[in-house]
């Protein structure tokens, strides 16, 4: 039976599979994360190099986000480029010349880092600089000179000048041309470095006899498109026989020197020699043509052929440098040599760090491993003094992480904490592998920034504040404080009212604190009588999001001023007791018998202080009294006694004025004036305060009837004129106007009279009521039994006249006392209807005192010798006689009415 074998690569297949894999997977990662460009050098500002964010896989939409930017570990090739934050592409933003950038070198290229964030990430960016023919072939002089020796065979050849073109590649120097001439051509030699040497090649013999000189034109020309040449002049001078060149040691020579040589160091030594002999023979020795930094560094001697150094090296700018050396003698022959200097590295240059981002400030709650800052650390030497390692110096909660290309990435290591340390320092140390070791140091400064982790905290958790009432409005009551350790607008409190001892509505209307200060200032005068303390709630806020707030409590004590001045209640001032003028009858009196004795008790002052503490105490003070010597007052309980017994010779109205003080500073005051009757009863008061307004009255009256007589002066013009016009009027006819009443009228006993009199009526005029002859009692039945005669101001409420009304049309007066004298009556302004009210209501009044005159007669014709009957039996009539009264009657009469409310019980005792 015949089997097969399964093939089997073996354990060592399989492990070369995976490697190759693995080379595979580096091999495209380095591709992935290196781009390279290509763009023509002088270009213009602003010319796309290439789509960096596309070919870098973001969308236009991620790269406000990503933060897409180039960094360098060297400045000078960050200027060269720029990346735009709309598209993301590479643009150029400066002129960029290969031959400063490059110099002779074939390839240019200019590297960078692409830095995006969010994730963070680096991208090595190659852009190769291609060559454009931007320089013509240039000669160093303007004239090339040259000795020819008429003994010199066909054939020769003499080196001139090379043409120099800074371009490279087929934009270098390509070929040269010369002006046709019989006596010579022009002849390339190509050197190993692959340059072109033109040489003038002799055709035939000179003959200095014929021509002693020639003047040709050499023209360089290079391989650019379009092509680009350069001139030279070629003088010929054709000079007696030098046949024998010089000639150097050997064509090229090669030597090294470290880059720490000194300048003057000798650098290498030419020789050439001349078969000649003579001033044919002196040679003398000069460089060819060099760029002009190059003639800068090297220093040729003349005679000796001794190069030297003029200034330091630098490996990292020039590694090797080419000199092309003349050996020249007395004759004008000229050869060339090469000489090849190579610089020797030294480590004598520290690593460069360079921070291509700085993440700052960090959040404090930033979580471990965050990335804080890139940093790139280049080192221009090579080899292992050009290998760099890094570390962080300083204590601080941060690390260093090595990248690839060169690069470091430094991440927090711990948890931050601004209030600990708002912001850290540490030092990025650099260090090479030379010997001696350069190391070098950047400094990195990072800040914390803030997170709202804090409230606000008062300074105190409740405070107390005293303020005196009646304070200015906007007056500072206290200030609060809170602090927040935090910062910025997570550290700016603001102060609001978040209640009080009626919540912050309750609250708001008494103070106010201002936001930023913290300042508690009262809204509006306190009152220490509505309120005497109140509790606040001040809530500090800081401006964090979310915002974190704290509580504090104010109590406010308002402190008492003596700001309310002592309160009478009784006697009621004069504005308390209506219109009516003090000692009216509405007005408050007492009655003091005039068998009191000292001591008697004949009111108390009744006051009151809202204010409190000693502001409220009250003391009272007789400051003035009609018999100073009769009245006395409590000092501490405002009682009115008399100081000693009432006499005949006293008065009998009294007014005595009490001060009633509070003990205050400055003290207030106020004033109580009370009005006493000296009577034995009431009844014999009443003429006494009907006299006592009459005197009230005529004050008053007479600047009223001063006003009155002017404003008659006025009328009796108008009058006069209107009268003289009724007359002529009253004989065509009586007019509608003025016409003679018939209508009965009223006495104050409800009987009618016949009227005797005529009553007219016009706009502003004037009533003269004319009485009718008295009458006897005994001759006629009417009228009846006369009553008491009251005054036409007493029946319209007790007041004097005011200005007349158009509206009254009749006044009703009493008979004078002369039947003679006709009486005027003052009008009053008041309608026919209040007229009549009011005259009903005076009528009733004065049917009370007739009928206490009444009582009083027959009382005397009882019993004219015996003793007058007790006041309290005459008061009984008196309040018997209001009780007949209707409802509507009392309330015509406020004696009946007082009478009635005070109780007889009261009254009689008083009596």
């Amino acid at each position: 039976m015949s089997g097969g074998r399964r093939p089997s690569g073996g354990p060592g297949g399989g492990r070369a599979a995976v490697l190759g894999a693995v080379l595979l997977w580096l091999c495209w990662r380095a591709a992935a994360e290196r781009l390279r460009y290509s763009m023509a050098e002088e270009l213009p500002r602003g010319s796309l190099v290439g789509p960096l964010a596309r070919d870098l896989g973001l969308s236009a939409d991620e790269l406000p986000a990503r933060k897409l930017r180039v960094a360098s570990a060297g400045k000078k090739q960050l200027k060269y480029f720029t990346v735009s934050e709309e598209n993301g592409n590479l643009y150029v933003s400066e002129r960029l010349d290969r031959e400063e950038l490059c110099g002779e070198s074939l390839s240019c290229s200019v590297s960078f880092e692409a830095l995006v964030h969010n994730p963070l990430n680096v991208f090595r960016v190659e852009v190769a600089i291609e060559d454009v023919n931007d320089h013509s072939p240039s000669f160093s002089k303007a004239a090339l000179d040259l000795e020819i020796g008429e003994l010199i065979p066909p054939g020769a050849r003499f080196p001139l000048e090379m043409a120099q073109d800074e371009d490279v590649g087929s934009n270098s120097l390509l070929t040269y041309r010369l002006t046709s001439s019989p006596s010579f051509s022009l002849a390339l030699k190509e050197s190993p470095d692959g340059s072109k040497q033109p040489e003038l090649v002799l055709e035939k013999t000179l003959d200095r006899e014929k021509q002693s000189s020639f003047q040709l034109l050499l023209t360089a020309v290079d391989g650019g498109e379009p092509m680009r040449t350069g001139t030279v002049e070629v003088r010929i001078n054709v000079t007696d026989a030098n046949d024998n060149p010089p000639v150097f040691s050997q064509d090229r020579y090669s030597t090294s020197l470290r880059e720490d040589a000194l300048p003057g160091s000798e650098v290498l030594k030419v020789s050439a020699s001349d078969a000649d002999a003579g001033t044919n023979a002196h040679i003398t020795y000069h460089f060819g043509k060099m760029p002009a930094k190059v003639l800068q560094k090297f220093v040729v001697d003349r005679e000796s052929g001794t190069i030297t150094l003029q200034e330091p090296l630098d490996f990292e700018n020039t590694r090797a440098f080419n000199l092309p050396v003349e050996a020249r003698d007395g004759g004008g022959l000229v050869a060339h040599c090469k000489v090849e200097v190579e610089v020797l590295d030294v480590n004598d240059n520290a690593p460069e760090i360079t921070i291509l981002s700085v993440s700052s400030p960090v959040p404090e709650d930033a979580p471990v491993g965050t990335v804080v800052a890139l940093l790139n650390v280049h080192d221009p030497d090579s080899g292992e003094n050009g290998e760099v390692s890094c570390e962080l110096s300083g204590e601080a909660p941060l690390s260093i992480v090595a990248s690839s290309g060169g690069s470091y990435k430094v991440v927090t290591a711990s948890a931050l904490d601004r209030e600990q340390a708002s912001e850290h320092r540490v030092t990025v140390v650099a260090r090479d592998r030379g010997s001696p070791a350069l190391w070098s140091s950047a400094e990195l400064l990072l800040e914390v920034s803030d997170v709202n982790d804090n409230a606000p905290v008062f300074e105190e958790a409740s405070y107390s504040a005293y303020v005196r009432e009646n304070n200015a409005v906007g007056a500072l009551v206290l200030r609060v404080v809170a602090r927040d350790l935090d910062a910025g607008a997570n550290g700016r409190v603001s102060y609001w009212l978040s209640g009080g001892s009626a919540g912050a509505a309750g609250a708001a209307p008494l103070v106010s604190v201002e936001a930023r200060s913290g300042a508690v200032y009262a809204q509006r005068s306190l009152d220490y009588e509505q309120c005497r303390e109140f509790l606040v709630a001040v809530r500090a806020q800081d401006g964090g999001s979310p915002a974190r707030s704290s509580t504090a409590t104010v109590r406010v004590f308002v402190l008492d001023q003596n700001d309310n001045a002592p309160r009478v209640l009784y006697p009621p001032p004069p504005a308390a007791s209506g219109a009516a003028p003090p000692g009216s009858v509405g007005s408050a009196f007492e009655v003091v018998p005039r068998s009191a004795s000292s001591g008697y008790l004949v009111g108390k002052v009744v006051a009151v202080d809202a204010d409190a503490g000693r502001n409220a105490w009250l003391s009272y003070e007789l400051v003035q009294a009609s018999e100073p010597a009769l009245f006395r007052v409590g000092l501490q309980s405002g009682e009115v006694r008399t100081a000693r017994a009432v006499s005949e010779r006293d008065a009998a109205k009294q007014r005595v004025v009490a001060v009633v003080k509070d003990h205050g500073e400055p003290a207030l005051s106020a004033t109580a004036t009370l009005h006493v009757v000296l009577a034995e009863s009431l009844q014999e008061a009443l003429p006494e305060l009907s006299e006592r307004a009459a005197g009230a009255e005529a004050a008053g009256e007479l600047q009223f009837y001063l006003v009155l007589a002017l404003a008659l002066l006025s009328a009796l013009l108008v009058l006069s004129v209107a009268l003289a016009v009724l007359a002529r009027l009253r004989r065509a006819g009586p007019p509608g106007v003025l016409r003679c009443l018939g209508a009965q009228r009223l006495s104050l006993a409800g009987a009618a009279f016949p009227a005797d009199f005529c009553e007219g009526t016009l706009p502003y005029s004037y009533n003269l009521c004319v009485a009718a002859p008295p009458r006897l009692a005994a001759e006629a039945a009417w009228p009846p039994p006369p009553l008491p005669i009251v005054p036409a101001e007493e029946l319209v409420a007790g007041e004097p006249c005011e200005k007349p009304s158009p509206s009254s049309s009749a006044v009703l007066g009493e008979p004078p006392a002369d039947p003679d004298a006709p009486q005027v009556c003052k009008p009053h302004p008041v309608g026919k209807a209040e007229q009549t009210e009011l005259v009903g209501a005076r009528c009733v009044q004065c049917r009370e005192e007739a009928a206490g005159a009444a009582v009083d007669r027959e009382e005397r014709e009882e019993g004219r010798s015996a003793a007058a009957p007790p006041a309290a039996a005459r008061l009984d009539r008196w309040i018997a006689t209001c009780q007949d009264r209707r409802p509507g009657d009392l309330r015509s009469s406020p004696r009946c009415g007082a009478l009635l409310r005070r109780g007889g019980g009261a009254a009689r005792s008083e009596a």
